[in-house]
């Protein structure tokens, strides 16, 4: 099968410069193709994973993928899709955030040999001078074509406005593609749907400068069904780094997916085959439960390797049993029992438990009736936690229907 029908197939295509050029590209030879991150963060989260998952597909079709990793283009940050302008990182944040970013993408894709490339931006940004780049490069934007995309004309419209240095940001990405293309004969440039002005100025600058001919093409912008950002719960942003989100959070977090996404999911974030996913679309009602239980294991094990993926269903299938079975994988917050002889506040121990970020959520949580303490609901904003809410040293904490805590004294 084609890739581009593939990409198709999962859901991973949007718009494309020229989508039969393309398709005969891919027939043809094995297509060096990129997509960049900026490092604004020292993890990825579930929201990357469109993309990382797009290039994982191409690369098991046998294309070349390039991450390049954004050390130059996140010191102006990418104004797309963005209200504000990003606070500025340092090098060194930027440094420590590409180290911890590396890690997560080998989890996903192979760079051995010629299989893969990762790459920097700022092995090339960071040298540049200023008045050649101008002459060189900046000669071929024309600002009253940049502003008609997007990305400008929303923040220009707003009170915060664009700054100089943002409105630069679309002149190094494209900068970015001529470098790859002419470094390593990269041929394609995915990117969000946010991001399509920016891919296109790539393509153009490669064609006035090298008279070759480039693709862009993007990707979905996910979102949950009913309007739900991809990636964000109550908690907070779901984070592929197991410090921020552990493995048994994220499992759940494919467990709670909402029945019209299950099928959608399968084929977006599951290297499971089109065909065994066409059979789980024909589950319908409480047996959609199998297919949710597919989709957080192998999203899972993907994220965090075999193992971390069946302690998190062990877990979570303890979690969900009438008689509570072993819950010794559930996440679990150590206390003395120095801190609970006097007895905590309900609203503190969920903040301690990080069952809730703060005490007004922790206050509407109790207030609704959402909090369970060994399946008993808590009803009362002035309950204590105190050392006979343990059994054997250990209380399991429930937030609404789904989510667990285990809480040990030591």
């Amino acid at each position: 099968m084609n890739a581009l029908d593939i990409l198709k197939e999962r859901g991973f295509f949007g718009q494309c410069s020229d989508e039969p050029g393309l398709k005969k590209l891919f027939s043809n030879e094995k297509v060096v193709f990129y997509i960049g991150f900026d490092a604004t963060a020292d993890s990825l989260h579930i929201g990357h994973l469109i993309p990382i998952m797009a290039m994982a597909n191409l690369q098991r079709a046998g294309h070349i993928p390039i991450v390049l990793l954004g050390g130059g283009t996140t010191l102006i940050g990418d104004p797309s899709d963005r209200a504000k302008e990003r606070p500025l990182l340092s090098n060194d944040e930027i440094r420590k955030n590409n180290e911890k970013l590396l890690v997560q993408f080998k989890k996903f894709l192979s760079f051995e040999g010629s299989k893969g490339m990762l790459l920097n931006n700022a092995d090339w940004i960071s040298n540049l001078k200023y008045v050649d780049f101008l002459r060189e490069i900046g000669k071929h934007f024309r600002v009253n074509e940049m502003i008609k995309h997007e990305g400008y004309r929303v923040r220009l419209e707003r009170k915060e406005g664009l700054s100089f240095l943002e409105f630069n940001y679309q002149l190094l990405q494209a900068y970015d593609f001529l470098t790859l293309f002419q470094k390593h004969h990269c041929r394609l440039q995915l990117g969000g749907s946010d991001q399509w002005g920016n891919i296109l100025a790539g393509v153009d600058l490669v064609k006035k400068l090298e008279g070759e001919k480039v693709f862009a093409a993007t990707l979905p912008l996910v979102e949950a069904s009913g309007g739900r950002k991809m990636g964000k719960t109550e908690a907070g942003t779901v984070w592929l780094d197991q410090k921020r989100t552990s493995p048994y959070d994220l499992y759940q977090y494919w467990i709670n997916t909402d029945d019209r996404d299950v099928i959608r999911f399968l084929k977006l974030f599951t290297f499971l085959p089109m065909t065994e996913i066409n059979g789980l679309s024909k589950l319908r009602g409480k047996e959609l439960k199998k297919a949710k239980e597919i989709l957080a294991f192998e999203a899972t094990k993907i994220a965090h390797g075999e193992e971390e993926a069946r302690k998190a269903q062990t877990a979570s299938t303890a979690a969900f049993t009438k008689e509570g079975g072993d819950s010794s994988e559930l996440p679990t917050t150590f206390i003395s029992k120095t801190e609970v002889s006097n007895g905590i506040s309900i609203l503190d121990f969920l903040m301690k438990v990080k069952a809730a970020s703060s005490k007004s959520e922790a206050f509407r949580l109790v207030n609704q009736g959402g909090i369970y303490i060994n399946k008993k609901r808590i009803s009362k904003q002035d309950t204590l936690i105190k050392i006979d809410s343990f059994k054997d040293d250990t209380l399991l904490l429930r937030k609404g229907k789904k989510q667990y805590y285990r809480v040990v004294i030591k």
